[in-house]
C-alpha cells in the first residue's frame, strides 16, 4: 500500500472534494483521482461515494480512516526520527484555543522561534473537539486545549491554569441582572469549544433560558459583540482584562468548580516525539513558571 495513495485519501476525506484535496496537495484532480482508483484497487472496496456536491466516505472508507491517518504518521515520524540529531530542526504543527493563543502563546513561540531557528513551527487555532480530533487522528503533532481530556490514544501535560469569568456589557453590574434579560444572548465560538459548554451549564443551573447563541471565530469579535450590548460570554480573566480597563465590558466571578480550568498540551502517545517537540515543551513550561513567578 502506497504512502502517496494513503495521503491522498486522508486530504479527500477531510475535505469531502478531490478538487480541494488537489489544492491542498499542490497537484490537479486528475492526480488525486488516479490515487483514488488505484487504492480502491488495492483494497478491493469503493472507498468514497462520488456525487454532485464531492465525494463522501463509504463504510469501508470510514472504518479505514483512522488506520490510513496512522500510517501516514508512522512513516513521517520513521523518517522524522532518522534525521533527528544535533540541533532542533525540521517542522512542527501545533494547534491551540484562540484565547491561550492570545493570552499566554506570544512569549512562548518568540523564545521558542529565538532558540531553535531551524524548526518551521505552524500554529493553527480550533475549539478543544475540533483540536482533540486533529491531535488523534494525526493532522497536528500537538495542540493546546481545555481540559479535561480523556482520550485512549493521547497523553497530556497541565501547562496553563485559567480563571473563567462571565462577561457581560458594562451596564449590566450584577447576576441578578442577567434573570431580567428578554432573549437573552450568548456570544460564543462554534460547536466544540469547552468554554460554551460550561456557559450554557451555569446559565441552565441558574434557570436562565438564553435566544440561539451567535457564533462567532474571532475572540476580538466575542468581545466586541458584548461590549455593544448583545449579549454575554464565558472567557479566561485575562484575555478580556484590557477591555475591563477601558470599561467596555464587566466581568463576573462564578463558582470555583465552573471557573478554574486547566489548560492541557496533548499529543498521541505512540507518536515520535522530536527534538523540536520536546524543546517546545521545555520552552512552555518554563514561561509559564516564570510568569506565574511574576504573577
Amino acid at each position: 500500500m502506497d504512502v502517496a495513495d494513503l495521503k491522498v485519501f486522508e486530504a479527500v476525506a477531510r475535505h469531502g472534494s478531490m478538487n480541494r484535496a488537489a489544492t491542498e496537495l499542490h497537484t490537479v484532480q486528475s492526480n488525486v483521482t488516479a490515487h483514488i482508483r488505484s487504492l480502491e484497487r488495492e483494497v478491493g472496496v469503493v472507498l468514497f461515494n462520488r456525487h454532485v456536491r464531492g465525494v463522501s466516505l463509504t463504510p469501508a472508507g470510514h472504518r479505514m480512516l483512522p488506520y490510513a491517518a496512522r500510517i501516514a504518521k508512522l512513516l513521517t515520524d520513521a523518517k522524522r526520527a532518522a534525521l533527528d540529531e544535533g540541533s532542533p530542526n525540521g517542522a512542527l504543527v501545533l494547534g491551540t484555543l484562540e484565547t491561550t493563543a492570545a493570552l499566554r502563546l506570544s512569549p512562548i513561540l518568540s523564545q521558542f522561534a529565538r532558540l531553535y531557528p531551524q524548526v518551521r513551527l505552524s500554529l493553527t487555532t480550533g475549539t478543544s473537539c475540533s483540536l482533540t480530533a486533529d491531535v488523534a487522528e494525526c493532522r497536528l503533532d500537538g495542540a493546546f486545549v481545555a481540559g479535561p481530556v480523556d482520550h485512549p490514544d493521547l497523553c497530556s501535560e497541565t501547562i496553563f491554569h485559567e480563571e473563567l469569568v462571565l462577561v457581560t456589557p458594562c451596564t449590566m453590574r450584577s447576576l441578578e441582572a442577567l434573570r431580567s434579560v428578554q432573549d437573552l444572548k450568548t456570544i460564543v465560538f462554534r460547536l466544540g469549544c469547552s468554554y460554551r459548554l460550561r456557559l450554557e451549564t451555569l446559565l441552565a443551573e441558574m434557570g436562565i433560558v438564553t435566544a440561539t447563541p451567535l457564533e462567532f471565530g474571532s475572540l476580538d469579535a466575542i468581545v466586541a459583540c458584548v461590549a455593544a450590548g448583545i449579549g454575554i460570554t464565558l472567557l479566561p480573566r485575562g484575555v478580556v482584562s484590557s477591555a475591563l480597563d477601558q470599561d467596555l465590558v464587566a466581568i463576573h466571578a462564578i463558582p470555583a468548580d465552573k471557573a478554574h480550568v486547566e489548560t492541557l498540551f496533548i499529543r498521541r502517545q505512540d507518536a515520535y516525539v522530536s527534538s523540536a517537540m520536546q524543546t517546545f515543551i521545555e520552552v512552555a513550561r518554563l514561561e509559564n513558571g516564570a510568569l506565574m513567578a511574576a504573577a
